[in-house]
């Protein structure tokens, strides 16, 4: 069959690795994909919010399957477009995609239906949540309801702070119309958790458990960014955290979002916070994480083609999903200046000791020059991934690979990883 996935990062290269495994394949397209993802599938220069242009290629070419890997375009409802073309397609229609789409919506969802999560309020008058500012304790969270590619969250540890976010987010739009509305939520202690899932509407499937991180600088400082680094499993997350997810998160979720009339199909990200009162959710993202997908997808068993086709049919009740025992540690090679301003265009050099088996190097940010060299072409440019017996084994080996690749301006932090030390 022949395949279209549809995202240019490290997850959507992820993807195209886990989509090359299967049998089923024997042709990949990717729009508009990356210099790494060129090696394993043909890259199309569409760009994933060109809807028009991405079904009319998928029909052209006669693509049997597409992927979305990215947020956007999910949430602005590509998955409604192909149906309506007669394509098939992996991934929530846009009326599910809200549940990534809307943080009010999620937070009002799980509030309906008893999904444990943080309390919180929503405003779209910065006034009127200024003054509930003053009357509340910190620190607080201020989060911009819409799409703000992982970095809309502020954490206020003071008044001032809190009333500053509300002007940066509500009144100089720093994250564009999705700050029309905003989200404060009381703020959680615990450990992070990212469990990701499939889900055909009706059944849900729970991935391996996993765990990023988020802030640029190491010591958990610096800005929020959409990931310097991640692990799988999470040693934190528990039998005992499982069995109260799988009851009062997971299905409740998914028959949720089906008794309000959004179906959902695809996969469902859930970020848990491990409180001192139990496991609640910090968030939902309508796809793969990333870097999540880095750790997670290299460690499944099952054909993805056949897990994802499951989701579509309504038959992943059919199915049981199967990791290997062992782990994975990403580490995230950056462009100096990430999450605010760097540079582009260096060449990059170090990919030949990659195998693809222990030791993988997914593009994020990357390209082709003129001369054909591979150049950094983004804030996060690599995930150097490695598996190993265990965690820190793992981490140990994707710390050395990192060192294999040399760019001018690579950045990274130091310490992906260093709750392990704690266990």
């Amino acid at each position: 069959m022949t395949v279209l996935v549809i995202g240019s990062g490290g997850r959507e290269h992820a993807i195209c690795m886990s989509v090359k495994k299967s049998k089923k394949v024997d042709k990949i397209y990717c729009a508009p994909g990356n210099a790494g993802i060129a090696s394993i599938a043909e890259i199309v220069p569409i760009q994933a919010m060109e809807f028009d242009k991405l079904v009319a290629f998928a029909k052209e070419k006669a693509v049997d399957l597409t992927i979305v890997g990215m947020d956007d375009p999910l949430v602005g409802g590509i998955v409604d477009r192909f149906e309506a073309a007669g394509l098939r397609v992996f991934g929530p229609r846009e009326n599910a995609a809200i549940l990534e789409g809307s943080k009010s919506f999620s937070k009002d969802l799980m509030k309906k239906y008893g999904i444990p999560t943080a309390a919180y309020e929503t405003f779209t008058d910065p006034k009127e949540a200024e003054a509930y500012l003053r009357t509340a304790k910190m620190p607080i969270v201020l989060k911009a309801d819409g799409l703000a590619l992982g970095k809309g969250v502020l954490i206020c540890n003071t008044l001032e702070e809190a009333l500053d976010g509300v002007k940066t987010i509500m009144e100089d739009k720093k994250f564009g119309d999705a700050g029309n509305t905003l989200v404060v939520e009381e703020f959680m202690t615990g450990r992070e958790v990212s469990v990701l899932s499939f889900t055909d509407g009706k059944t849900i499937q729970i991935m391996s458990s996993a765990q990023d991180h988020k802030r640029a600088e190491d010591g958990d400082q610096g800005l929020n960014t959409g990931g310097m680094g991640t692990f799988s499993p999470s040693p934190f997350y528990t039998e005992e955290v499982d069995e109260f997810c799988k009851r009062e998160v997971y299905q409740k979720t998914v028959d949720a979002m089906a008794a309000e009339g959004r179906p959902f199909q695809g996969v469902i990200f859930f970020g848990l916070m491990l409180t001192e009162d139990g496991p609640k959710v910090l968030e939902y993202n309508c796809r793969f994480g990333d870097p999540e997908a880095q750790v997670v997808l290299p460690r499944m068993k099952n054909d993805v083609i056949e897990v994802m086709e499951a989701c579509i049919d309504g038959t992943l009740d059919q199915l049981t999903l199967e990791f290997e025992d062992n782990a994975a540690v990403c580490v995230v090679l950056a462009s100096e200046g990430y999450p605010v301003s760097y540079e582009k265009g260096y060449p990059i050099q170090g990919f030949d000791r990659f195998d693809d088996d222990q030791f993988y190097c997914f593009h994020a940010g990357t390209a082709f020059n003129e001369a054909g060299e591979i150049v950094t072409n983004g804030g996060r440019v690599l995930g150097i991934t490695a598996k190993g017996e265990n965690l820190l084994d793992a981490r140990a080996k994707a710390y050395e690979a990192t060192e294999w690749i040399t760019f001018e301006n690579k950045y990274m932090r130091h310490d992906i990883g260093h709750a392990l030390d704690e266990v």
